[in-house]
This record gives C-alpha cells, sequence and structure tokens, in this order.
C-alpha cells in the first residue's frame, strides 16, 4: 500500500482509490473493456465465451484517482466444479468491491442469463452502473428502449453506452469511475498495471492462443499451468509451460500434424510475452491428457480459484 489517507496524488488534488467489480454474461467483453479501460492488455479475449476464468485486477489511474477494476469470469448455470468455481470467483469480486459494473452485450440484450445476474444484484446494497457494450454493432434506436428496460428491473445509479472494441465513450466512463471511488490511500504503485504474476500471465497467454487456434471441445478443456520460470543472465527467461487437457483426442489436436499446432500456439504465445515483458522470452510446452482436470482441488489452487460463494 502507497501513500497515507487524503494524500495529494501527482499533478495535485486528493488521492481516491476504491474497486470496482465488472460482472456480466460470458461474451459480453468484460475483458475487452477492463483492457481499454486500461490501455494496455490485462486479461485475455477470444471470441469464445468463458474466457476469463480467474478474478484479475486492472490498476487505472485518472487524475488524482486509482481505479482497480475487478475483471470476473461470465456469470452462468454453472456444471463442473471448475464452473461453480468460476461463477464463484465472480461474485466473491463484487462482494469485495465499492461499487459494480455490470456489462451487458447489447445485441443480445436481455437474456435469462442476463435477468438472473440483474435479480442477484437488485438484493445487494452496493451501486451498480449498467453499460451497456457493442453499441456499434446495433441500430441507435434500440439502445435507449433497452436502457429503459434494463432499468425497469434494477434502477442502476448510472447507465453508459460504449463500444470497448472501438474504444467508444470511455471517457465519460472514466471520468465518472474516477469521480465515484471513495477518497483513500493508493492501493497499488503509480506503474503497477496488473495483479497478475508473471508465471499466470505466461499461462494465460498461452491459453489464449489456445482458444484462438483450436476449436469445439479442447479450448474449454484445456488449462495451462507455468511449471518453471527460470532468469537468464543476458536478461531473458526460460518459461516452461505444462497444457492439460481431459482427453488424448483432445492431446492430438493440440499437437496437430507433426507438431503443427503447437509449435504455431507457443510461436505466438513467445511474441506476445516478449512483447508485454519488454524482453526474450524461450517459452517451452508440454501437452499432457489428465482426465478430470476440472474437478481436481489442487488444478483450481493452481488456476486461482476456489469454490466460494459471493
Amino acid at each position: 500500500m502507497s501513500g497515507a489517507a487524503h494524500t495529494p496524488a501527482p499533478g495535485g488534488g486528493e488521492r481516491r482509490c476504491g474497486f470496482v467489480a465488472v460482472l456480466g454474461a460470458p461474451n459480453a467483453g468484460k475483458s475487452t473493456l477492463v483492457n481499454a479501460l486500461a490501455g494496455a492488455k490485462v486479461s485475455i479475449v477470444s471470441p469464445k465465451p468463458q474466457t476469463t476464468r480467474f478474478r484479475i485486477r486492472a490498476v487505472l489511474v485518472e487524475g488524482p484517482a486509482q481505479i482497480v477494476l475487478v475483471d470476473t469470469p461470465g456469470i452462468f448455470a454453472p456444471r463442473r466444479r471448475l464452473d461453480r468455481a468460476m461463477v464463484g470467483a465472480a461474485w466473491g469480486g463484487a462482494k469485495d468491491a465499492d461499487f459494480a459494473l455490470l456489462v451487458v452485450d447489447a445485441r443480445t440484450g436481455l437474456t435469462e442469463a442476463v435477468r438472473a445476474i440483474i435479480a442477484r444484484l437488485a438484493g445487494q446494497r452496493r451501486p451498480v452502473w449498467l453499460v451497456l457494450n457493442k453499441v456499434d454493432l446495433i441500430p441507435r434506436e434500440r439502445l435507449l428502449p433497452l436502457a429503459a428496460e434494463c432499468n425497469a428491473l434494477l434502477p442502476f445509479a448510472e447507465t453508459f453506452m460504449v463500444s470497448a472494441q472501438k474504444a467508444q465513450g470511455l471517457e465519460r466512463l472514466r471520468a465518472r469511475l474516477a469521480e465515484a471511488v471513495p477518497p483513500g490511500p493508493w492501493m497499488f504503485p503509480e506503474d503497477e498495471l496488473s495483479d497478475l504474476p508473471n508465471r499466470m500471465l505466461a499461462a494465460e497467454i498461452v491459453r489464449e492462443q489456445i482458444l484462438r487456434q483450436t476449436h469445439e471441445e479442447v479450448p474449454h478443456h484445456a488449462t495451462v499451468e507455468t511449471e518453471q520460470w527460470t532468469e537468464r543472465a543476458d536478461g531473458s527467461a526460460r518459461v516452461d509451460c505444462t497444457i492439460y487437457v481431459a482427453r488424448p483426442s483432445q492431446k492430438a489436436i493440440l499437437i496437430g500434424d507433426g507438431g503443427a499446432r503447437i509449435r504455431e500456439i507457443g510461436r505466438r504465445a513467445r511474441a506476445e510475452l516478449s512483447q508485454l515483458l519488454e524482453r526474450p522470452i524461450h517459452l517451452f510446452l508440454n501437452v499432457k491428457d489428465r482426465p478430470g482436470w476440472d474437478e481436481e482441488t489442487g488444478r483450481l489452487r493452481a488456476l486461482g480459484l476456489d469454490e466460494e460463494e459471493g
């Protein structure tokens, strides 16, 4: 923790700091919104639902305010132990926050999943803001009726219409976030963008490439763990990751003909990690089939998940 309460922030003004949970159904664009607000890649993104599996804190500085955005997994009806842990992580993030942003995909609107989330939020006492995302993809005349329909279910403290992908409408949201967080000391150093350790960042970047380069059942039955991180004298690092899948057939798909797919996953992940960390990364991938990994307590804890209820 840095500074004392009510100390001036860089550039003047009383310091403010608060935690904001970013909630929504899968594929609402929560991680894209968090990355756009933070101005840097903090969470992995893909077109597939349930990309985010655990809470990630992104640190955003706006004037004298430090806003800690808590990116959470999409909330859905859980089936596996992994699913239950992900949904628990989402509601746990909301429980500890000063207020919450409910991100709704404007294209799909008020689905049953969104209605269920709103119903649960209505029973809580913290302020909730509505963020209609992907507004660039639908006719503008549909936006006000959708906002009114959502506010009829829960009177939101604020309503925003944005396109995270196109960075539209974000300046007003950033400014209002900065005004709304309470006075108090900053929780993170000025130059810190996220609380995600490098070992978990490496695993997530590899998993993002699995999501982008494989289809059907493989992405949701794969997890990645960084087994070893070795610093080298020349400033580079060797990173060894293991990819676990549920079945031998999924292992074969991931490896590809003659190892072509796993090499491409490694090549793209290595390039992105080197860019994000601003130094050479030597990435080595191993694939193992481990049936039932998504029901194992040890594997879930390695992902930063517990079966908590928010």
